[in-house]
């Protein structure tokens, strides 16, 4: 019997380290990309959800025999982004205004969170249906239709 010829199965220590630099790399463009796609996500469903307000509210304005000065309020479902599970945005709305043509409502991230550093900062839509964001102090001036849009 050759000694030569028996041979154990395995990796070596210069395979296993290859394959730990290609995981590494992979990761490196990975993960940005992932958060990225969250962030995207979360500010699609705080989007999603003024619009949802915007017509809950506009629904009771509709009922009401009188017009009512004070803040709308939001029941439970359309006060958060996403409307179940753990809030992302949290939605208020504010009294009418001389510029908000009746109410406003607003998605302010919740923190501390996904996008509490989140360059869109708070979404904000009003009865006209004019929609703005206001940056963090962070962050300089916002590109609101980059915001809105998805992108």
């Amino acid at each position: 019997m050759n000694l030569m010829s028996t041979r154990r199965a395995g990796f070596t220590l210069l395979e296993l380290m290859i394959a730990l630099a290609v995981v590494a790399i992979i990761a490196t463009f990975a993960i940005p990309a992932y958060r990225g796609h969250v962030a995207k996500a979360h500010r699609m469903e705080a989007s999603a959800a003024l619009h949802r307000a915007a017509q809950f509210i506009e629904t009771a304005r509709a009922a009401q025999p009188a017009p009512n000065a004070d803040a709308p309020s939001l029941p439970a479902g359309f006060d958060q982004a996403p409307a179940n599970g753990t809030p992302v945005y949290r939605l208020r709305a504010t009294a009418e205004s001389a510029t908000n043509g009746g109410y406003a409502i607003e998605a302010e991230p919740v923190a501390p969170g996904a996008m509490q550093d989140d360059a869109c900062g708070v979404f904000v839509i009003d009865a006209t249906g004019a929609r703005s964001n206001r940056a963090p102090a962070s962050a300089g001036t916002v590109d609101s239709a980059a915001c809105w849009s998805g992108r």
